[in-house]
């Protein structure tokens, strides 16, 4: 048996991280999920937010995602990404200029498919912003 899981996350450029962790909690759409080795399998949509990964009992890592598919077997947790940053590497600034942005192009959208666009924007936005502080 074995007392830790692997992480792998993928974005739309590059494997970002595959290695072996204690847990990782994901933020799914319906809700964050703990993924710990021996999971029962699974598949969940994942929405914008904070992928936390545990080593001895704490969060030793913070990511953020933009939203994704996480896939759980007994043996990892495999996140694929539309994007991924650790929240240390986030800058306040440009994160509250991305929701400044999303709030105009939302006020501006005149088609559907602009209008969806611009609230997943916005949602991220505000998910980012959300990282910062906790």
């Amino acid at each position: 048996m074995t007392d830790t899981t692997v992480l792998e996350l993928v974005s739309p450029s590059a494997l970002l991280k595959s290695e072996p962790v204690e847990m990782v909690v994901v933020p799914g759409t319906d809700g964050n999920f703990g993924v710990l080795p021996r999971h029962a399998p699974m598949i969940s949509t994942i929405r914008p937010g904070v992928i936390e990964i545990y080593e001895g009992g704490k969060v030793s890592e913070r990511i953020f995602v933009a939203g994704g598919v996480a896939e759980v077997n007994p043996e990892r947790c495999t996140i694929l990404a539309e994007e991924a940053v650790a929240v240390s590497d986030i800058k306040a600034d440009e994160a509250q200029a991305a929701l400044v942005a999303a709030e105009a192009d939302l006020q501006a959208a005149s088609t559907a498919h602009e209008t969806a666009n611009a609230e997943h924007a916005l949602k991220v936005a505000r998910a980012r912003i959300a990282a910062l502080k906790n």
